[in-house]
């Protein structure tokens, strides 16, 4: 079964304890905790090890599972040290984005190159390294995808599909999906109105609310044996309320489960969340 999670980056105004309850009232069975730097660091990975205890803590007591972690970083001294803090707390999947300028071939080649080296060293920790096309980066579409997929022979490489930066990149995601599902091994996952630079607003980034055919993603992940999380990530709550935040959790939820189940890739009852 398909697993549902929320990178806490959506909790971002909050901390873990509270992004954590929510996440779990909402439903889902899991977090990507964030740890990027400059913009919310759930988990603060130059003190990883004084952290551990209670976010582990804090994600047993609400029946969470970590489905990953997202750094965004192509640094490789916080990627090391993220690599350390998966392996011992049991975080399998560690998200990047890729860098570089589309339409650049030197920075695809630099991106790809430097992914490489990161996916070995990802592999000696036992955990893996997934990137994401990403709207204005080196690699931004399905061809830039398939090339580094090509170039990036490691097993601890995967990739991260978020129909949302396909879809305002002018491809139409359940048509690309396929495409690249042999390596995808995490979906980032969120809606938009139109194919616009950037995501829009928190509201309008809620699974079901905007213009991609989520429902016809969702039947590509089932399709094509697709096993891995889904995680809803959803940038820009600075200065809003809980509730407001929540919201967006919640919908999305019902959303996506609703989606899921209709496809036989979710328990028809699920256990709620106390």
């Amino acid at each position: 079964m398909i697993k549902l999670g929320v990178n806490s980056v959506l909790f971002k105004d909050f901390d873990f304890s509270t992004a954590a309850r929510q996440i779990a009232a909402c439903g889902y069975d899991g977090v990507e905790i964030s740890a990027i730097k400059g913009m919310c660091e759930h988990l603060e990975l130059d003190r990883w090890k004084e952290q551990a205890e209670e976010i582990c803590s804090i994600a047993d007591a609400n029946g969470l599972e970590f489905l990953s972690m997202e750094v965004a970083s192509l640094d490789e001294e916080r990627l090391t040290l993220a690599f350390e803090a998966a392996a011992a707390i049991g975080i399998p999947v560690i998200n990047v984005g890729p860098g570089g300028k589309s339409g650049v071939a030197t920075d695809l080649q630099h991106s790809i190159e430097t992914l490489y080296h990161l996916a070995k060293k990802a592999e000696s920790y036992g955990v893996t390294l997934c990137v994401k096309a990403h709207v204005g980066n080196a690699i931004y579409n399905t061809e830039t995808t398939l090339k580094a997929m090509n170039e990036i022979p490691s097993s601890a490489f995967g990739i991260d599909m978020d129909p949302s930066h396909i879809y305002r990149g002018n491809e139409n995601p359940e048509e690309e999906l396929p495409k690249v599902l042999s390596r995808v091994k995490h979906i980032h996952i969120r809606d938009c109105n139109g194919r616009t630079a950037g995501p829009g607003s928190i509201q309008n980034q809620a699974c079901g609310r905007g213009d991609i055919d989520l429902f016809a993603y969702c039947q590509a992940m089932v399709d094509g044996n697709y096993s891995g999380p889904v995680v809803l990530e959803v940038i820009g709550a600075s200065n809003h309320s809980l509730a407001d935040v929540s919201i967006v959790a919640a919908e999305s939820y019902g959303y996506l489960n609703a989606c899921l189940k209709a496809l036989g890739a979710r328990e028809a009852n699920i256990v709620q969340k106390g």
